[in-house]
């Protein structure tokens, strides 16, 4: 039997192959085993349209976002740049100009 790696869902170690793709019978999960090779090579970010980010990357911020102890919240449309991946709820890190050092949810910046 091929050595078939854990379930990227629930990681159960039970999968099986069917139909060309790897099937989780206790979650249901369906994945392709060259999907699975690709994920665990490094962090993987994606923005509010699907789209990967990666280090170094410029993005753009698509709605209001209100800054505890800031007088105002960072508009929608503001452009960030030199962007930084890392693990964690809030995935970005960077420098916002009038803002200074912030860490941003990948759910609410596009790809510029």
């Amino acid at each position: 039997m091929e050595n078939i790696a854990p379930c990227p869902s629930c990681k159960s170690p039970y999968g099986y192959e069917m139909d060309g793709k790897i099937v989780c019978p206790e979650c249901g999960f369906e994945w392709v085993a060259e999907e699975e090779a690709t994920e665990e090579e490094g962090l993987i970010v994606k923005d509010s349209n699907g789209t990967i980010l990666s280090n170094g990357d410029a993005v753009v911020i698509v709605k209001d976002l209100p800054v505890k102890g800031a007088p105002k919240p960072i508009k929608a449309g503001t452009k960030v740049k030199s962007i930084r991946l890392v693990e964690g709820d809030h995935n970005i890190d960077c420098k916002i100009d009038g803002f200074g050092s912030m860490a941003l949810k990948s759910e609410f910046v596009k790809k510029a």
